[in-house]
């Protein structure tokens, strides 16, 4: 299992975000954390934002098509995308991930 995360200015779009996610099944949960504060540096400034975290759990194989859904929706010009392998995931969650965000047969 494969887990990622990226940071929207907005909860409706978060929402938005999360739901299309699983309705899609692409991924099998997505949770919203926020609002939470953010500071970097953008355009050579410190900035300072709130945001709202979204944390996608979702299998291998759907990697590229779901980054390719979130690059398509995210407003931001460089959205925060990091992606990382669960070291171990319980037997239980993976089957019930597995039939919940993979392609429905036709």
């Amino acid at each position: 299992m494969l887990i990622a995360w990226t940071s929207l200015d907005s909860a409706p779009l978060a929402e938005s975000l999360a739901a299309g996610l699983v309705e899609a099944r692409l991924a099998a949960c997505v949770q919203i954390d926020g609002p939470l504060i953010s500071h970097f540096r953008w355009e050579g400034r410190p900035q300072r934002a709130v945001e709202y975290r979204l944390t996608i759990k979702f299998l291998p194989e759907r990697q590229m098509e779901l980054e390719a859904w979130m690059t398509s929706r995210h407003p931001y010009s460089t959205p925060e995308w990091v992606v990382v392998e669960a070291e171990h995931v319980a037997e239980k969650y993976l089957s019930w991930a597995r039939a919940n965000s993979t392609s429905i047969p036709l």
